[in-house]
């Protein structure tokens, strides 16, 4: 079985306005169950979800192309009325967790950062063989541990978390256990300086590390 066009493969972007005659044949959109979105829209009843989507909206709105990262989460905080705000983010990235406290804090929000080596568990403890250890082995690495970064801001009784810079896999867990709504304000790229979505800008350029694989398509 041939792979199945998605969204990926539409160059119309014809749902944004429900041109509904100029939707591809594979659109899911257009080959999708009624009964599945009228379940769909039952979830948007639900209280807290109703206002996460209708202050996102808002906020998309009055602030278009306005707006940094940073200051978005700041005015979606205040919007949504959140107090007690977690910060999950890298130990490697905590110069950058620190100035973004200190923006929260200025807006007269409490907030409470965890960094991913919390615990000093050492990697072994969960299965890490010695030799795939960024030092080498033979001698003590914290884990990181996204599931304590949860737990811990839990205990603080957070409303609201922001991660900051986990890895590929750790911030998967920390959404599975984050108890409070989250949003993500860095996304690790040690190589482009956390900005991935360079990579896919230079995807077609002399500087893609995909050139390759791309061209068998």
């Amino acid at each position: 079985m041939g792979e199945k066009f998605s969204c990926a493969d539409c160059h119309v972007k014809a749902c944004r306005t429900k041109s509904e005659e100029k939707y591809p044949v594979f659109c899911p959109t257009k080959n999708l169950n009624p009964d599945v979105l009228s379940e769909v829209l039952l979830e948007y009843e639900d209280e807290e979800t109703r206002k996460l989507t209708v202050t996102s909206a808002c906020l998309e709105s009055e602030y278009y192309c306005r707006l940094t990262r940073v200051e978005e989460t700041v005015k979606f905080i205040e919007r949504m009325g959140y107090h007690k705000i977690g910060v999950a983010t890298c130990v490697g990235l905590l110069d950058e967790a620190r100035i973004f406290t200190r923006i929260l804090r200025a807006h007269g929000l409490d907030v409470y950062t965890v960094c991913c080596k919390c615990g000093a568990v050492d990697k072994t403890a969960v299965g890490v063989p010695e030799d795939k250890k960024l030092n080498g082995g033979g001698a003590h690495e914290s884990m990181c541990n996204p599931i304590l970064q949860a737990k811990i801001l839990e205990l603080e009784q957070t409303e609201f978390n922001v991660m900051i810079g986990l890895c590929v896999g750790h911030d998967t867990i920390f959404l599975q256990h984050s108890a409070a709504p989250v949003t993500v304000l860095i996304v690790k790229d040690r190589v482009l300086g956390h900005n991935p979505v360079q990579a896919l800008y230079l995807a077609n350029t002399g500087y893609s590390r995909f050139k390759e694989e791309l061209s068998k398509q």
